[in-house]
């Protein structure tokens, strides 16, 4: 079994490492995005201190031995705030892709692999969703269902969705004639084990650099929310709502403001950067 596993071992190191060279960049991104989530999942253990904890008698100290990133106007330490603060953050933007990216695919795939009437249904509801811009629509439906993250993300996922089924549509009317299905189907596969296996991984590729840039606006869609007070409820911990706390202060304490901003610019980068790491992977031609 041994001998088996170890040259697909050396594949798979052989495949990263080429990628690596390819897009450097890219590479880069992903080892950060790797960190601040393994920083988040290990909160508890990372995290000096509670986030909740509050010690007025130690409010806004400056970045020291004892509290790195300094203490806000609670007394709250600012570092052990920060990593916690990453879990809304990221759990919302992985809520939104988990669940707007597979509804896309599902809707494209099925419009351009049937056609007709199924796909003009489809695509004229995709037209009509598009016409909400998605970050209105996020302020909208927790403006009606009250402050969270969970309802601005249920705007995000309801407007979420028709990129990909544009995206998926695309590829699937370029299979749809072609010789690659038409083989498959005169082996017997046809209906989902057709579209599942053979036109679902054709649009993948695609998918993942539309994901990758999804995910900074999203997150970029969180901290907005957290900013204007929409967010997560006080006192839990979130960048876009420590931002905000900053602000008060930024004349005095600006790295109270800073820093949960750096967090949130690092990291839309980071993915920025990793999107257009693997389109390049993707089309080694595109300019």
């Amino acid at each position: 079994m041994s001998d088996l596993i170890q040259p697909e071992m050396a594949g798979l190191r052989s495949v990263f490492v080429g990628a690596a060279v390819r897009a450097p960049a890219a590479a880069v991104a992903l080892v950060v995005l790797l960190l601040v989530v393994l920083a988040v999942i290990a909160a508890p253990w990372l995290a000096p201190y509670d986030p909740l904890a509050q010690d007025i008698g130690h409010r806004l100290l400056r970045p020291s031995a004892a509290h790195l990133l300094g203490t806000d106007g609670l007394g709250r330490d600012v570092l052990s705030r920060l990593i916690f603060g990453g879990r809304p953050t990221l759990g919302f933007a992985a809520a939104v892709a988990l669940v707007t990216v597979p509804a896309g695919l599902a809707v494209g795939i099925v419009s351009g692999y049937f056609g007709g009437w199924v796909e003009r249904m489809f695509m004229g509801l995709t037209d009509i969703v598009m016409a909400f811009p998605r970050l209105v629509l996020a302020l909208a439906f927790v403006g009606l269902l009250g402050p969270g993250l969970l309802n601005g993300a249920l705007a995000l996922m309801l407007t979420g969705w028709p990129a990909y089924a544009r995206l998926a549509r695309a590829e699937t009317l370029m299979l749809r004639r072609s010789d690659y299905l038409a083989a498959a189907e005169m082996q017997g596969i046809v209906g989902v084990r057709l579209l599942w296996g053979h036109v679902l991984p054709s649009c993948l590729p695609a998918a993942q650099v539309r994901v990758s840039l999804d995910l900074a606006s999203i997150i970029l869609a969180a901290a907005g929310l957290g900013f204007l007070g929409l967010g997560v409820r006080p006192p839990t911990a979130e960048w876009g709502t420590m931002v905000a706390e900053g602000s008060k202060v930024i004349f005095d304490q600006w790295w109270l403001a800073a820093i949960p901003g750096c967090a949130i610019l690092v990291v839309s980068l980071a993915f920025n950067i990793l999107a257009d790491g693997l389109r390049d992977l993707a089309d080694p031609h595109h300019e």
